[in-house]
Order: structure tokens, then sequence, then C-alpha cells
């Protein structure tokens, strides 16, 4: 679920243990959200473009409770499609390819082209669109990790093509590699 952004909302961060390494969490107050806070950003150790956190931050994990359950849900297997209040800050342009983001079904992936082409985007703007899909500030909630090149192969993710391989793995996509 996505509204639009308020300027003047205290905005809250706190950190979760997860497989991937601690994710970063931070949000907006929000009178609609579960637990009161919109999420504006999920974020994942070295990935480009993460938040990072701001003084007039206030750290606190309350907020953040209906999150982290549907997170550590999502990690044991037990939840498939999360239902949080988003408030991002995107393009236009942007906005409409997140949201597009939020209807690739769990265990499955969509190209860019296909994904372009539901959203109506001329085979010149793939790219804009691939930029898009890179700014996502919400990974794994607005599952960007579940779009692929047109042959199957891992292409850019901006917290690494590890991780979008392990997500992949993680949803039943992608087999795990013996070692």
């Amino acid at each position: 679920m996505t509204s639009p952004a308020a300027s003047t909302a205290t905005t809250c961060y706190t950190t979760l243990d997860s497989p991937l390494g601690a994710l970063l969490l931070v949000g907006q107050e929000s009178s609609t959200a579960p637990g009161g806070t919109a999420l504006t950003s999920l974020s994942m150790p070295q990935q480009r473009g993460a938040a990072a956190v701001q003084p007039h931050w206030r750290r606190d994990s309350r907020p953040f409770t209906e999150v982290v359950r549907q997170l550590r849900a999502y990690f044991t297997g037990e939840l498939f499609r999360f239902t949080l209040e988003f408030r991002t800050t995107g393009t236009e342009f942007q906005e409409r390819v997140w949201q597009a983001l939020e209807a690739i079904p769990y265990g499955t992936t969509t190209t860019y082209g296909r994904l372009a082409e539901g959203l109506g985007v001329s085979r010149a703007d793939v790219r804009a669109l691939g930029a898009a899909i890179g700014a996502n500030p919400l990974l794994i909630v607005r599952p960007c990790h579940r779009v692929i090149g047109a042959d199957g192969s891992m292409r850019g993710y901006a917290a690494g093509v590890e991780h979008k391989t392990a997500l992949l793995t993680h949803e039943g996509t992608l087999q795990p590699t013996l070692i």
C-alpha cells in the first residue's frame, strides 16, 4: 500500500538482523499505517544508494513492530506478500514502476522487457525502467529482485547480485548451489 509523502512527519529508524545481514528500516509517522509508521526505506549492507542515518532521525524499534513481524515471517517462509504502508518520494515514473514491482508474485520472476511491456514503456525506455528499478528504496518488500534478464541472468541489484540470488533461492525460484 502506498501513500503520499508528508514533509512534517517524524522520521525514525531501526535495524533488523536478517539472513542477508543487518537491514536498515526507515519510516515516517502515519496515522493509517500498522504500528503508526509508514516504511520509507529498507536497505541492506553495501547497497548502492542506501539510506544513511541522519542526525535528526530518531532511533526507535517500536514503530517497526509490524514491519519486523512481516520480514521475519518472510524469512521463515511463512509470508508471501507484504501488507505494509509505504511512503516513497520518487518521480511519477519511478512510483509507477515501483508499484508494478508489488504485483510480481512470490516465487516467480519477470523480465525487464515484460515489465516494460506491462507498463507501456517503449523498448527505447527500458534503460530508464532499469534505472527506476535500481532506485527502489524498499528492497525485499517491493520485490525488484524478481526482475531478471531475458536470458534468465541475474542483472544488477542495488545490494549486489549475490543478495538477489539469495532472495530468489529463498523464494524457490532458483535452486540452491551445492558446494
